[in-house]
């Protein structure tokens, strides 16, 4: 892992926020119904975080090998611009958003908790694992979260990438006004 300094450094670069779901955006449990369809826990924080990321002028995404309709209706309601699921090659998928979003891979901020998700890792600015992220995905990352995957990580990966680009308090400003 990097010092603060080099961390900021790179996290005051994104313009472009990729994340795993599984693991990252969710506690990596999965509930498989009888019916066939699964289901996932999101964290209401993390979605605030998003929505800020957003207002922000950033972008964000999901590139995930697991195929979930949970997963579709919640990158929905939160405005993400990528989302690509059923990955087998996760690297083409994060090639083809970069193009499409007109940055480099400098400007990319990638989120994971498993092996498949250093590939990414090393191509992004900003690789951010979570907490409880595999060993080998915590020796990878520039950055890793206090917060496990599902509780506020993505979140937290928000708000540094957010406060090291000045715009933190801006953003939060309409939530601290006191009402006499």
């Amino acid at each position: 892992m990097m010092k603060d300094s080099d961390v900021q450094a790179r996290a005051a670069r994104i313009k472009l926020f990729l994340m795993d779901c599984d693991g990252v955006l969710t506690d990596a449990r999965i509930w498989v119904l009888e019916n066939g369809e699964d289901q996932k826990a999101f964290n209401t924080r993390d979605g605030l975080g998003l929505e800020l990321l957003h207002r922000a002028g950033l972008r964000s995404g999901v590139i995930s090998g697991r195929v979930s309709s949970a997963l579709t209706r919640r990158a929905e309601t939160l405005g993400m611009s990528y989302v690509r699921q059923g990955c087998e090659d996760k690297q083409q998928a994060f090639a083809e958003i970069v193009a499409d979003a007109g940055v480099t891979n400098a400007e990319v901020a990638f989120a994971g908790d498993d092996l498949t998700d250093i590939p990414l890792m090393l191509q992004s600015g900003l690789g951010i694992a979570v907490a409880d992220a595999v060993v080998e995905t915590r020796e990878h990352a520039h950055y890793i979260t206090e917060a496990r995957g599902g509780h506020g990580a993505v979140r937290e990966a928000i708000e540094l990438i957010l406060k090291s680009q000045g715009r933190w308090d801006d953003l939060i400003q309409r939530y601290l006004k006191k009402e006499h």
